[in-house]
């Protein structure tokens, strides 16, 4: 059982009329009358249950022990879209989109996720085509290996390494603002120009084998893919909610596919 929040905007319960806004239910107002035994304490749960069974998390914003979650999840807030940081599997498998961000090292990344039992959920909700960004990171561990601290095995969803860029040319790591060449438009880049401007910060980047995947590349001593796309699966090198209003412009077109449910191809 679902509910639309396009079509309906509040329940009216026994205890007290609930408006269903991006952020959850809310207690709109009470009804008048004797209220009910335990209403302070019935409200609260009967949010919390519509929420979790009803409504569902609309985005949820994996944690896993690494990154800045917190400025993923203002950045969904200041577009209005519905997203929240959770930790254990059955949060991701109730969500309607997931966001998979991070910032360290590879090998990091996938045991935390492994030792958190993440990963089956976040497979599975990939297979079942809910939409999926990945950030840094989460772009980063969509691929076969990485070559960080030796080799590490990822998700293996994507043919390809995680390669370090070479030293004794520019800077490592790559931080600061550099712009992207769009190869391939997906959905969430509608209305981003070729050569705008996002923030990045890495020291290892993708080769897909499969060059069709690639949606943007950047310079950087050399051409290197900064954003992927298949179907449903947006992923970037770059952090969008680092990125102003570009990234935001990224955020809402995730989050406006995943709250209307239209398919990502």
């Amino acid at each position: 059982m679902s509910i639309n929040q396009d079509r309906v905007s509040s329940l009216i319960l026994p205890c007290g009329v609930v408006k269903l806004t991006p952020q959850g239910p809310r207690l709109s107002r009470k009804l008048s009358g004797k209220k009910p035994l335990g209403y302070s304490i019935l409200l609260p749960l009967i949010c919390e249950y519509l929420q979790r069974y009803i409504i569902g998390i609309m985005i949820a914003i994996i944690d896993y022990g690494m990154g800045n979650l917190r400025s993923v999840e203002k950045g969904f807030q200041r577009i209005g879209a519905e997203a929240r940081i959770v930790s254990n599997a059955r949060a991701v498998d109730d969500a309607h989109g997931i966001v998979l961000p991070g910032v360290g090292a590879f090998r990091d990344c996938m045991r935390n996720l492994k030792e958190r039992r993440l990963i089956k959920s976040i497979l599975n909700s990939i297979k079942a085509g809910k939409p999926y960004l990945g950030i840094c990171l989460g772009l980063q561990v969509l691929f076969t290996e990485s070559e960080e601290f030796g080799i590490c095995e990822g998700f293996n969803i994507f043919k390809g390494k995680v390669v370090r860029f070479p030293s004794g040319g520019l800077k490592v790591p790559h931080m600061g603002w550099n712009t992207i060449q769009i190869l391939r438009r997906p959905p969430i880049l509608d209305g981003i120009t070729d050569g705008s401007f996002f923030y990045f910060v890495h020291s290892y980047y993708v080769v897909p084998e499969d060059k069709d995947i690639i949606a943007t590349t950047t310079e950087y001593g050399e051409t290197f893919t900064s954003m992927v796309w298949k179907e449903n699966i947006f992923a970037m090198q770059f952090h969008p909610e680092k990125s102003q209003e570009l990234g935001l412009r990224i955020l809402k077109g995730f989050g406006d596919f995943v709250r209307k449910g239209q398919p990502l191809s």
